[in-house]
C-alpha cells in the first residue's frame, strides 16, 4: 500500500495492455479501482482478480467511452459503489493502421471512429467525472496521449490528430479546473502490447531510432500515471515516454 490509500480511480480501457498495467500500479499504491472495458469481458475479469490480490476494493463496468450515456452510467456506478472519484485515467483508445500518405483509405467512418473513442471519449469521461473530481481534495485526470500527437507520426493521420487533440484537451481542462483538479497527459512512443504483436520489424525500426534503444512497456506507463496521480504541484504537463525518440 502507498500514497493513494483510499482514493478511487477509474481507468478506461483497462481490461488489457497499458490500461491493465495502470490499474494494477494504482492498486498497488492503495487506490480502489473501477476496471472499464468495452468488449473484453474475460480479460477485464482477469484484471479485476489481479487488482483484488493487492487487498483493495475494486469493481468492473462495461462502457463504450464513445457513448456519453454509457460513460454517465459508469460514473453513477462508481459513485454508488464508492461514493467518490479522485482519479480518472482516460486510457481507452483505438486506431486503424493506414499509411499516412494513403489519404483515400482514411474514410469518414474510420476517422470518426478514432475521434469518437480517443478524443470525445476522454471528453465525455472528464465531463461526467468532473463534479466529483472537483469535490475531491486530490482530484486528478491523466490522459494517455502519444508522441504521435506531438510529431504527427503514428498508425494513421486520424490517430495522430486525435492524440494532439487530447493534449490540447489536457491543457484546457488544467487551466479551467485548477486548483481543484490537476490534469496531465502521458505521451508514450511505441508500447510493447498486443497492438504491436507480430510487428517485429516495426518495433526494431522504432527502437533503432531512439536514444535509449528501447520501447515502452505497459508498466512504464503505469508508473508514470502513478507519479502524476501523486504529484500535487504538476498540472498541464505532457510527460513524454519515448526513450528519446523526439530528440534523435
Amino acid at each position: 500500500m502507498g500514497e493513494l490509500n483510499g482514493r478511487v480511480a477509474i481507468v478506461t480501457g483497462s481490461a488489457t495492455g497499458s490500461g491493465a498495467a495502470i490499474a494494477n500500479n494504482l492498486a498497488e499504491k492503495g487506490a480502489r479501482i473501477c476496471v472499464n472495458y468495452s468488449r473484453s469481458k474475460e480479460r477485464a475479469e482477469s484484471t479485476l482478480r489481479d487488482i483484488l490480490d493487492f487487498g483493495v476494493e475494486a469493481t468492473i463496468f462495461q462502457a463504450d467511452v464513445g457513448n456519453e450515456q454509457s460513460v454517465i452510467s459508469m460514473i453513477d456506478h462508481v459513485m454508488d459503489r464508492f461514493g467518490q472519484i479522485d482519479i480518472l485515467v482516460n486510457n481507452a483508445g483505438m486506431t486503424h493502421f493506414i499509411p499516412q500518405n494513403d489519404l483515400g483509405s482514411m474514410t469518414d467512418l474510420k476517422w470518426d471512429q478514432i475521434m469518437q473513442v480517443n478524443l470525445k471519449g476522454a471528453f465525455y469521461a472528464s465531463k461526467a467525472a468532473m463534479p466529483q473530481l472537483v469535490k475531491s481534495s486530490v482530484g486528478s485526470i491523466v490522459n494517455i496521449s502519444s508522441v504521435a500527437g506531438l510529431n504527427g507520426s503514428g498508425s494513421s493521420i486520424a490517430y495522430a490528430a486525435s492524440k494532439a487533440g487530447l493534449i490540447s484537451l489536457t491543457k484546457s481542462l488544467a487551466r479551467e479546473f485548477a486548483p481543484e483538479v490537476r490534469v496531465n497527459a502521458v505521451a508514450p512512443g511505441v508500447i510493447l502490447t498486443r497492438w504491436v504483436e507480430g510487428k517485429d520489424k516495426f518495433i526494431d525500426d522504432y527502437v533503432d531510432k531512439t536514444l535509449l534503444k528501447r520501447a515502452c512497456t505497459a508498466d512504464d506507463i503505469g508508473h508514470a500515471v502513478v507519479y502524476l496521480s501523486e504529484a500535487d504541484t504538476v498540472t498541464g504537463t505532457v510527460m513524454v515516454l519515448d526513450s528519446g525518440l523526439t530528440l534523435s
